[in-house]
């Protein structure tokens, strides 16, 4: 049964997620706020928030998830030979403000932004109480990419990248694969597909089969530290 809900500020649950639309797929809720609570609610029950600019709070369950198995992360032999000539680092949690600020700037390809003022603020506050994390990518100690999202469920649900430069946005993805497969980490929710993603070896799978993924990797014990550091791509 496809039900679209309207939330309220004095209430974080959300409705099943079997309730989202078909059209637009995945639109389950409006409404509510970007308070900390909500937030870690949505995403705990495979929820996210999307929204343009001056439009109300929307949020999605989309039918079909995008995601990246970490160890199934694609790696092009033009990327490879990046990776080796280039003077090439990854960090963690270094520069969360500036990822963030740089992924709200508007694309080529698009007239405006979806993460707004109080999309910003409510991801730095997630940050700063330790369920937002930034990856930022560096050649010759300049920034030329990163991505952030939150780390829940024991899966890392990314939520934007940005390049600066060639490879930027692909290097802090690769470098976020690496660290958490380290950590037994299997998968990066990549929330919607596009072309670039799909290009490093994400796939689709349904709602249900995410959804099932979240509730079984959250029963594991997973133990990592987020603190400011470098990540290692070997």
């Amino acid at each position: 049964m496809s039900q679209l809900t309207l939330l309220d500020t004095d209430n974080i649950d959300f409705p099943p997620v079997e309730f989202a639309l078909k059209e637009p797929d995945g639109l389950l809720a409006v409404g509510g706020d970007l308070s900390k609570n909500r937030l870690l609610n949505a995403y705990y029950h495979g929820i996210f928030p999307w929204f343009n600019e001056n439009d109300p709070i929307m949020w999605w369950s989309p039918s079909n998830r995008c995601v990246i198995a970490c160890d199934d992360f694609h790696i092009s032999k033009s990327f490879k030979k990046f990776l080796r000539q280039a003077n090439i680092r990854v960090t963690i949690n270094k520069r969360f403000t500036d990822v963030i600020n740089y992924c709200r700037l508007p694309r080529k390809e698009e007239p405006g932004t979806w993460i707004d003022e109080k999309m910003t603020l409510a991801y730095i506050n997630l940050h700063q109480q330790g369920h937002a994390h930034s990856i930022e990518a560096w050649q010759d100690n300049v920034l030329i990419g990163g991505l952030y999202g939150l780390f829940i469920n024991n899966t890392f649900c990314g939520e934007s990248m940005f390049s600066l430069a060639p490879n930027g946005s692909k290097t802090a993805l690769f470098g976020l694969s690496q660290f958490l497969t380290r950590h037994n980490v299997s998968l990066i929710d990549c929330q919607i597909e596009n072309p670039h993603l799909m290009s490093l070896g994400a796939t689709l799978i349904s709602r249900q089969s995410f959804i099932e993924h979240l509730a079984y990797a959250n029963t594991l014990v997973t133990n990592i530290d987020w603190q400011a550091q470098e990540i290692s791509l070997v």
